[in-house]
C-alpha cells in the first residue's frame, strides 16, 4: 500500500517481531482489544466535537470518523461472533495514556497536541495491521488489509487538522516529542498484551 512508507517514516520505530508473534498466539485478546480501540476512537472523535464545537472543519471530520470507527467496531464484533469469541472485560493498556501525558494543558496548543497524538495512534494502527496481514488467515487478513486505508486516511486527517489549528514549527516540535514517547512505548517491555502494547515482557 502506497502510504505505508510515509507512515513508517512518521513513526519512530517499527512493530517488534515479538509483538507480532504474541498477537498471532493470542488472537482472541487481539480482537477484543481491537474492538475496544475502535470504540475508543469513536468516543474520542465525539468528545472532540463536543469540546471544540465552534471548529467547523474539525466537527465535520470527527463526525465522519466517529461513524467509520463504529462501523469497524461492529465489523470486529461480527468477526468475533463467527469465531465464537466471547466478550470479556479487558483493561486499557498503557499506550494511549502514555501518549496523553505529553499533551500540553492550555489552549490552543492542547487541541494541536491532541490531534498530533491522534495521528500517531492511527499511524501505529495502520502499521500494525500491515505487520499482521501476511501472517493471518484469509478472512482476518482480508479484513485487516481493508482497514489499512482508513487508518492511513485518519492519520492524514488528524495531521491536517493539527496544521490548520496550529503553527507549523510548533507542530514539528510536538511531532518529535510524541514520536520519541510513542517509540519508547512500542519498543520497551510491556507486562500485558494489547493491540498497541510494547514488547511482551
Amino acid at each position: 500500500m502506497s502510504l505505508i512508507p510515509e507512515i513508517e517514516a512518521f513513526l519512530g520505530c517499527r512493530t517488534p517481531d515479538a509483538w507480532v508473534q504474541a498477537a498471532l498466539a493470542d488472537q482472541e485478546t487481539l480482537l477484543i482489544d481491537h474492538k475496544n480501540c475502535e470504540f475508543k476512537a469513536a468516543s474520542t472523535a465525539l468528545s472532540l466535537m463536543a469540546k471544540y464545537n465552534t471548529h467547523l472543519d474539525l466537527i465535520n471530520m470527527m463526525s465522519r470518523l466517529a461513524r467509520e470507527e463504529l462501523v469497524h467496531h461492529e465489523q470486529v464484533l461480527r468477526l468475533m461472533k463467527r469465531r465464537k469469541i466471547a466478550l470479556r472485560p479487558l483493561s486499557a493498556g498503557r499506550y494511549a495514556s502514555g501518549l496523553r501525558r505529553v499533551v500540553r494543558t492550555h489552549e490552543p496548543v492542547k487541541l494541536v497536541d491532541t490531534l498530533v497524538v491522534g495521528a500517531f495512534i492511527e499511524a501505529r494502527s495502520c502499521e500494525r495491521f500491515a505487520a499482521l496481514v501476511p501472517h493471518l488467515d484469509e478472512e482476518l487478513g482480508k479484513f485487516y488489509h481493508g482497514l489499512l486505508n482508513s487508518e492511513a486516511r485518519h492519520y492524514q486527517g488528524y495531521l491536517k487538522l493539527a496544521h490548520q489549528y496550529g503553527d507549523a514549527a510548533d507542530i514539528e516540535r510536538v511531532v518529535e516529542k510524541v514520536r520519541a514517547v510513542e517509540a519508547e512505548l512500542i519498543s520497551s517491555p510491556d507486562e500485558e498484551f494489547r493491540f498497541h502494547s510494547g514488547v511482551p515482557a
